[in-house]
């Protein structure tokens, strides 16, 4: 994808990000993008914009401010930040993704070249999670997760959806928090309610499977949570997030759920 002339630039994130702006392509209302790699084919276009976009539940959207995604070969980590590059860095410096904040709007980066187009799915639905539930301004569903969670943590449950929400619990239960009203809990449950959103809206797109795992929860009390999202963040007509919802979406054969 990148201009052979161009294989050996190296260039600070940050000043990539300022030089991008201008030239921001808008795909619908809510989002524009930037191949820095080269212009995106049909094909691309659809893997990396249209099939997430289009999958998102619209209170999702209402939630999400204008959103930028720069797509660029590879990222590096090294001391001053990330850089751009366009040749693979060695693996323990290398990064998938970055989301930047600034007043401008948030910009997720993504290293395409790095990674299959499902992980990027996961990178993306993962970043605009934590945007979701920083912006959300609904005090009901938040709490309404944090009760979910206190049930869980009252009855003993282990596991969660992922590792950053797993490190999270066990934390939890290090300072003996439990479920009470506390810091350690409620950065818990931001991390639980971002994870368990992930999948939601990844399993929504795309046909995956949840793996199981020393750390994986329960498959019922997973069920029970995606079920709550599911009230909070309806999915767009035509798409299923569990399986036997298929056989009630003539619209929706073929279309991904959760298994």
């Amino acid at each position: 994808m990148p201009d052979p002339t161009t294989r050996n630039q190296r260039v600070p994130l940050a000043e990539l990000r300022e030089q991008v702006r201008p030239s921001l392509v808008p795909h619908g209302p809510l989002f524009h993008y930037f191949s820095a790699g080269g212009p995106l084919s049909d094909e691309d276009v659809r893997d990396y914009l249209d099939e997430p976009v289009a999958a998102l539940p619209p209170r999702v959207k209402e939630a999400l401010p204008p959103v930028n995604l720069l797509l660029v070969p590879f990222l590096e980590r090294n001391g001053q930040g990330e850089v751009v590059t366009f040749e693979a860095p060695a693996e323990n410096k290398s990064a998938r993704s970055v989301l930047s904040r600034d007043p401008a709007g948030p910009m997720l980066t993504f290293a395409i070249d790095d990674m299959e187009v499902g992980a990027y799915h996961y990178e993306l639905f993962h970043h605009l999670a934590e945007i979701v539930v920083d912006q959300l301004n609904d005090p009901g569903a938040l709490e309404e997760y944090a009760r979910l969670l206190r049930e869980e943590l009252k009855t003993g449950m282990h596991g969660e959806v992922d590792d950053p929400s797993w490190q999270r619990k066990q934390e939890l239960r290090r300072r003996g928090s439990g479920a009470r009203d506390s810091k350690t809990f409620r950065e818990y449950a931001r991390q639980s309610l971002i994870d368990t959103l992930t999948l939601y809206l990844h399993g929504i797109c795309c046909d995956i499977d949840v793996e199981p795992g020393p750390r994986q929860m329960p498959s019922p009390k997973l069920r029970r949570r995606l079920k709550l999202l599911q009230g909070i963040f309806p999915p767009p007509e035509g798409y299923a997030v569990f399986p036997e919802e298929l056989d009630l979406l003539e619209s929706s054969k073929g279309r991904p759920a959760i298994r």
